[in-house]
């Protein structure tokens, strides 16, 4: 606990930004209009991509006995990609919301 308060002193005004872009974030995202949160998500997908291809480099260049680096990417890995599928689900259904419907 003692190094965990050591490092937040240290680095106070790294601590202060990110503490200030969670509240950007939110007010940034709060403000979008729900017509654009498709291709917003679509962007978010992309982004985990690459997220799981980073994963899966790191846990490669990894040291065989690193376990904190292989659980760590393996962990990445696994989240990424349900955060990618999770939003293609999600981008599908809010498509399907636009398509006409068919007459019986």
């Amino acid at each position: 606990m003692n190094n965990i308060v050591t490092w937040i002193a240290n680095n106070r005004e790294m601590f202060y930004i990110v503490i200030l872009m969670i509240f950007v974030g939110i007010e940034i995202i709060g403000r979008v209009p729900s017509v654009l949160h498709t291709p917003l998500m679509s962007g978010a997908n992309a982004i985990h991509g690459v997220v799981i291809i980073g994963a899966i480099i790191v846990m490669g260049s990894a040291e065989p006995n690193d376990y904190l680096a292989l659980s760590l990417g393996f962990l990445a890995v696994v989240l990424g990609t349900l955060n990618v599928v999770g939003g293609f689900v999600v981008t599908d259904r809010m498509l399907e919301m636009f398509k006409s419907k068919k007459k019986k």
